[in-house]
């Protein structure tokens, strides 16, 4: 998966698209994705806000003077390659698919949390409604058809990308190519398949 943070406006589409293609929870704080905004201050401190996930928009709370710099960083599962919550799973019902997305097998779910505890990214939660773990699932009931994730589907200034990293003349392939990307927490080595142009310091 590959996020330009350049081309992020922070409309929030991707975050509404995701709840309304996987019947996400309607109540607030129920994300797969969401869309957190990173306001530098002069001083160098900074702020970050993820109002109702992004889907609302966002109203800017620090005084104009006192801003160096905003952005928008859209969040979501990275499907690690090592990944922790896969290592914790006592029961098998975190997993990863043959495409190399992380999935949760409700049927093995047992509720003891090991998975939400283990994901540096804070990409998983209890669905109040179902009582399992839900999370991003790059839309697998779409890519498995052909189609891509929902989020990226809507995303209107194409700053999400999906492809196979195995495809060297795909679109993510050249994506990486073309830029300089990173990933997130680099150094808890979880081969993060999750690349951003554009991640600033502050964000990492």
């Amino acid at each position: 998966i590959g996020i330009d943070i350049k081309k992020c406006i922070g409309c929030g589409m991707c975050a509404k698209a995701c709840k309304l293609e996987n019947n996400v929870s309607k109540e607030p704080f129920y994300f797969r994705t969401w869309v957190e905004q990173y306001t530098i201050k002069k001083d160098d401190s900074f702020k970050v806000e993820s109002p109702n996930g992004g889907i609302d928009g966002f109203t800017q709370s620090v005084p104009e003077e006192e801003i160096f710099k905003t952005f928008f960083v859209p969040k979501m599962c990275n499907h690690c390659a090592k990944s922790p919550c896969t290592q914790v799973c006592p029961v098998g019902a975190t997993f990863e698919s043959p495409e190399g997305i992380s999935l949760v097998d409700e049927k093995y779910f047992i509720g003891c949390r090991y998975c939400i505890q283990a994901c540096p990214y804070g990409c998983r939660y209890i669905d109040h409604e179902t009582g399992v773990v839900d999370k991003c699932t790059l839309c697998y009931q779409r890519i498995t058809k052909g189609l891509k994730p929902a989020c990226m589907e809507n995303c209107p200034t194409g700053a999400r990308i999906y492809g196979d990293l195995n495809d060297m003349d795909g679109e993510l392939r050249k994506f990486l190519r073309k830029h300089d990307c990173h990933v997130l927490k680099p150094n808890l080595n979880t081969g993060s398949k999750l690349y951003y142009n554009g991640l600033n310091a502050e964000v990492r």
